[in-house]
Parts: C-alpha cells; sequence; structure tokens
C-alpha cells in the first residue's frame, strides 16, 4: 500500500473514483503479504497482489465494484485453469471503492506516511458488521468508527500495539466487540515508520551497505567521526550522514526491536566502544565486519569492557552469510540476505536443497 500510495493520491485528490483490492490475508505459499495493494482506474493499474497469479480477475472486480467485497483465490481442485495461485497459497482480498466520499480519511492518512507518523487503518472485512466500515488510529488519537464504541476501543488498542511492532494483519472479535471471540474480522494495517539502519565506518562497504538497506526500506544513516570522509557526496543512497563519534551518536538515537547496526569500522578504537553501546541497546540486529582473527580480538576486548557472555551473543561477527563474498557490493547482498533470514526464519540453504513452503511466517 505504502508503494502505490503517491499515485492513487493523485487520483483522490482529483476527485477521481477508483478501486483499491488489498491483501488482507494468506494461507501457505501466499506470494505477497497481508497489505500488499492494487488500484485500479479505467485501463490504469498500479501495485500488485499476487505477483501475476490473480491480477486478471482482481483486475476485473476492482474495476466494476460498487461496495466492499472479500474475495478469495487459492488452488482450484477441480480445474487446473481455474483463477487461482500456482504456488498453492491462499489469500483474501478486500476489493472496495475509494474516492473522497468514501475514503475521507486518505488524506490524513497519506500526510502521516510522508511524515514518518505512525498510522493505522482498522477495516472490517467480513462478520455482522458493517463490511468497509473504517477507523484510523495514531498513537495519540482515532477518527472514524467500526460501529461499536466497545469495538472501537478494542481495535484501537490492538492496532497501537500492533503500529508500535510494526506489524500488519487480521484480528478477530466478538459482534459486539468482545475479545475473545471470533465472528467479526478486523484488518489492522499498520503504516510504521521505515526501520532503521545505522552504518558506522565511512568506507565503500558502508556505501554499499547503505544502498541495499534503502531497497530493503530502512531509513539508513552512516556514521563516521572523520569529516573527509563521511559526506553527501560519497553516500548518496544514505537518509543522512553524520559526523561524530560513532559511540557517542548510537548513545544519542532511539533505537528498537527493528533497528539494524552494521559496524564497519574494524578498527578497535572506534568499533569497541561502538558494540558496549549497541550490544546493550534493544536493537533487533548487531554486525560486526572483519576477519575471524578480528572477531576473537574484539570478543577479548568486549570481555575486558564489562559485557556478558549473555550480551556478546547478540554479536552477529564476522557480518551476514555465507556466500563467499568478496566485493563490497557482494558484501551488502550477504547482510542482507542474513537480515531477511532473521526477519522471516529461513534456512539460508539453496531452495533446491529444501522441502516444505517457501514463504515462512515471521518468527
Amino acid at each position: 500500500m505504502r508503494d502505490v500510495l503517491p499515485e492513487i493520491m493523485k487520483w483522490w485528490r482529483s476527485g477521481l473514483r477508483f478501486g483499491l483490492a488489498t491483501v488482507v490475508g494468506t494461507w501457505s505459499s501466499a506470494p505477497r503479504a497481508p497489505g500488499a495493494a492494487m488500484a485500479v482506474r479505467g485501463d490504469e493499474v498500479v501495485g500488485s497482489v499476487s505477483g501475476g497469479c490473480v491480477e486478471g480477475a482482481v483486475f476485473e472486480l476492482a474495476s466494476e465494484v460498487e461496495t466492499p467485497v472479500l474475495q478469495r483465490y487459492g488452488v482450484s481442485d477441480d480445474d487446473a485453469f481455474a483463477v487461482g495461485l500456482t504456488c498453492g497459497g491462499i489469500i483474501d482480498i478486500l476489493v472496495e471503492p475509494v474516492s473522497i466520499e468514501t475514503f475521507p480519511e486518505l488524506g490524513e492518512i497519506a500526510a502521516s506516511v510522508e511524515a514518518h507518523e505512525p498510522v493505522a487503518v482498522a477495516t472490517i472485512v467480513s462478520g455482522p458488521g458493517q463490511a468497509g466500515a473504517r477507523r484510523v488510529i495514531w498513537p495519540d488519537r482515532a477518527k472514524g468508527t467500526l460501529g461499536l464504541e466497545r469495538l472501537d476501543d478494542a481495535v484501537d488498542d490492538d492496532a497501537r500495539g500492533m503500529l508500535a511492532q510494526g506489524l500488519t494483519g487480521l484480528r478477530h472479535y466478538g459482534g459486539q466487540g468482545e475479545r475473545r471471540l471470533d465472528d467479526l474480522a478486523v484488518f489492522v494495517h499498520s503504516f510504521a515508520p521505515p526501520p532503521r539502519m545505522l552504518v558506522f565506518g565511512a568506507i565503500d562497504f558502508a556505501a554499499a551497505v547503505a544502498r541495499v538497506g534503502k531497497f530493503l526500506g530502512y531509513h539508513v544513516t552512516v556514521c563516521d567521526a572523520r569529516p573527509i570522509f563521511a559526506t553527501a557526496k560519497r553516500f548518496p543512497d544514505a537518509d543522512e550522514v553524520v559526523v561524530k563519534w560513532p559511540h557517542d551518536y548510537l548513545a544519542s538515537v532511539q533505537v528498537d526491536e527493528r533497528t539494524v547496526i552494521c559496524v564497519l569500522t574494524h578498527d578497535p578504537k572506534f568499533d569497541v566502544p561502538l558494540l558496549e553501546v549497541a550490544l546493550r541497546t534493544g536493537a533487533g540486529y548487531v554486525g560486526a565486519m572483519g576477519s575471524r582473527r578480528t572477531h576473537e580480538d574484539r570478543l577479548a576486548r568486549l570481555r575486558e569492557a564489562g559485557l556478558t557472555e549473555a550480551e556478546l551473543a547478540g554479536l552477529r561477527s564476522p557480518i551476514g552469510l555465507d556466500l563467499g563474498a568478496r566485493t563490497p557490493e557482494e558484501t551488502a547482498v550477504s547482510i542482507a540476505a542474513e537480515l531477511i533470514q532473521l526477519r522471516w526464519g529461513g534456512s539460508g540453504a539453496p531452495l533446491s536443497t529444501t522441502q516444505g513452503r517457501i514463504h515462512h511466517e515471521a518468527p
């Protein structure tokens, strides 16, 4: 949805009506995650909901939709040529008409997304409530209603918790908003600020890591204490370049479980005090570049600095997956591969040597 937002906002601001299809539920090897969206206006299409498997059918439905519709697509055992997912998965897609009249809150949502302000959109997709009823939730306020105050209150609490973790998905409630029932399904679409990638060390490897980090959707910061190396010209893909001692900078910024810290300095005077701070934050990933010999020396220095074995266990070094990478670009790919593996729980082995489902649930 974040990807199609700039285009659909042009239509919305122009007073045009269009169909919006959003993946709200997936099972087995579905190709796109909940939140993936496709918008249709006339013969114009932006976005994707299945990587091509059911796009044609969704296009037809979105072109003529008058009221919100929840449509399921999956494998058809009776007809191998029926519309479905060749991967064997199942997806539920909410298709709804969108205009200024039907979705007046969209402008505020887009403004929040652009400003990196957390916002979640909760929509009834099935059950006794009104399909398509919508409520927009920010950390400190909410707008719209799902029909019942009790349901609004329950969804507000859940949506804010999901927003804090950057989660998108279905939540189930009773017809009157009861938490332990599942009569009514509400899709909560979180637009959390992009996770942060902090890259320390203004070297050529850092430029490649910043590039791949931006490609993966991170807000990338490159930091180094040397002003001659830490320049925006050398790191055009970074969102910001900071000239400061790395450990001082890290101690001054907010870090959460979605934050990635890449220490590429491999110089004890920089990386030891930096890792002292990094390994005591709540960062979801702390990796450090260097040889195995450098790693052992680094561990010894960190132990001397007072870090415990439990804290040291959070360090991923040498950084990245074993891909045989040599160049800065190849090393950046190996780091990106490790981040993706940790996010989704993959084995890191060639898919041709594994069995079972390809798309993992988040651990």
